[in-house]
């Protein structure tokens, strides 16, 4: 399984779209493991789901996103969790331990 963190240096992003990067990590064994750092290629619509299913990504953590942004991570066999904070990556640890909460919060404007 394959994770991505929407991530500012080393803190989950707010709003997913704008953020300067993913973190990514293999789950193994209850770990996040081989953290490596994805560019965004830029907040196009529709775009960034399609661009993380082709980088093998099952789940994507964020603290914010849209609703057509999380139908679209949906319809391309992606989970979701939002309403992230902190360290990207003890949120990634937290994911893989199964103790990541998603709050389920859709934002309905874009002032993040």
């Amino acid at each position: 399984m394959k994770i991505a963190v929407a991530s500012e240096g080393s803190i989950v992003s707010q709003h997913f779209g704008h953020c300067e990067g993913f973190a990514t990590y293999s789950v193994e064994n209850g770990e996040a493991t081989n953290k490596q750092f994805v560019p965004n290629p830029g907040h196009k619509p529709g775009y960034l789901p399609v661009f993380l299913r082709e980088q093998n990504v099952d789940v994507i953590i964020a603290g914010g996103m849209g609703e057509a942004a999380k139908d679209l991570f949906v319809e391309n066999g992606i989970e979701v969790f939002v309403g992230v904070d902190g360290q990207s990556d003890t949120a990634a640890q937290q994911y893989a331990k199964g103790l990541l909460k998603s709050t389920g919060t859709i934002c309905t404007e874009h002032n993040h």
